[in-house]
């Protein structure tokens, strides 16, 4: 309930990979200060999971209220795994029925990816409070807005697609969704690879002041 409640609260959540343990705490942090309190780390490469470890270990030491997850789990073993390292969310690009259930048991919510209105449903009949909805750039807020005139309880994120910019968010609030999920354009490359970790911090909060704005 508090990490919905946060993700709901603030809008955003950032999503991000890197191999290295010491660049991706420096991300958090820097997003940290910018005022996220709802992180997405993604499995998407070997190893990931040792990076994750210290990422929550981190988290919990050093940044109070840091929400941190995991990202990119399509199937019941891996988010098992990611759960003994202390995710507090889980999220898949698309749905997985035998995940719900793993993450159900230990009441850590699990944000499936939809891409049909059928999908969604079925998500929420086993437990998913939160759906994603992906890919957002092919889908486009019509799809919210069209998906929450019938099932106006629908709790939705958008992942794909998403800008830190006013036209953009303000396209996404005002279709429904609850929050969102930016990856690529929070963490520009040359900013990561110059250690420019203030630059990412501002990018956060201007992308969340517009959010509250358009909210």
């Amino acid at each position: 309930m508090q990490v919905l409640a946060t993700m709901k609260e603030t809008g955003m959540v950032p999503v991000f990979y890197n191999a290295d343990a010491e660049v991706a705490k420096k991300v958090l942090k820097a997003c940290y200060d910018g005022g996220v309190r709802a992180f997405e780390f993604t499995n998407r490469g070997d190893f990931a999971q040792e990076v994750f470890a210290e990422l929550v270990k981190y988290a919990n030491k050093e940044l109070p209220g840091m929400i941190v997850g995991i990202g990119s789990v399509v199937d019941a073993p891996t988010a098992a795994m990611y759960l003994q390292l202390g995710a507090n969310f889980v999220v898949g690009p698309l749905f997985n029925p035998e995940i719900a259930p793993v993450c159900n048991r230990r009441l850590v919510p699990y944000c499936p990816g939809c891409g049909t209105v059928s999908e969604v449903g079925a998500a929420q009949q086993l437990g998913c409070d939160l759906c994603k909805v992906f890919p957002g750039d092919v889908l486009g807020p019509k799809f919210v807005k069209g998906l929450r005139a019938p099932m106006p309880w629908s709790q939705i994120m958008v992942t794909g697609g998403v800008k830190p910019e006013r036209e953009n968010l303000e396209g996404w609030f005002k279709a429904g969704v609850t929050c969102v999920g930016m990856g690529s354009n929070l963490f520009p490359k040359d900013v990561i690879a110059a250690g420019e970790w203030s630059k990412i911090s501002e990018l956060c909060r201007n992308a969340l002041e517009i959010i509250k704005e358009v909210k």
